[in-house]
């Protein structure tokens, strides 16, 4: 997993509980990693996965709740980095269909060896698509904070049914609500 999304965690994790508290429970957890990451980097998904059950304990927050606000998070982050896939969208579906056919695209360019989730888009009707989420990686809560972020982002409201087939799929329909 690329460690962008662990420097991301751990920055809104500092946030909320203070850098201090967050070296100490990187120090409990006796990572492999030695809980030192890079943006740039490869680690375990297992490490992120221990991370977000210990803040989960400190905090009790939901580990569910932890990966949505860190999808929100992100997608935050990807709208400062990478304005240009924005742009040209006037709606969150049009981002929602984007990013495996332009965003995945661009990133597999980029990155060969990137490991990404696939996102398969139908559109079910002028205002609404159904988005299926598939992944090696235990992250729906996390693909379903990125889908409410994306909603914000676009200024829109939205109906979101999320069917939860597994840790690893589910499939989000997705109605903008005019």
């Amino acid at each position: 997993m690329k460690g962008v999304v662990f420097t991301e965690f751990l920055e809104m994790t500092e946030r909320a509980i203070g850098e201090d508290a967050v070296d100490d429970l990187l120090d409990q957890l006796a990572l492999e990693s030695g809980g030192a990451y890079t943006s740039v980097g490869h680690y375990p998904c297992a490490e992120l996965m221990r991370i977000v059950g210990a803040v989960s304990d400190l905090t009790g927050v939901p580990r569910d709740d932890l990966h949505r606000k860190l999808g929100g998070w992100m997608h935050g982050r990807f709208v400062q980095q990478y304005p240009r896939f924005f742009r040209d969208k006037t709606t969150a579906l049009d981002m929602l269909v984007a990013i495996e056919t332009e965003v995945h695209a661009e990133v597999r360019k980029l990155y060969p060896d990137a490991e990404l989730p696939r996102f398969d888009t139908v559109w079910t009707g002028a205002d609404s698509l159904r988005m299926t989420y598939r992944s090696d990686r235990p992250l729906v809560a996390f693909c379903h904070g990125l889908v409410e972020a994306c909603i914000d982002h676009f200024g829109g409201r939205a109906n979101v049914v999320v069917d939860r087939v597994s840790a690893r799929e589910a499939v989000f329909d997705v109605r903008l609500e005019r």
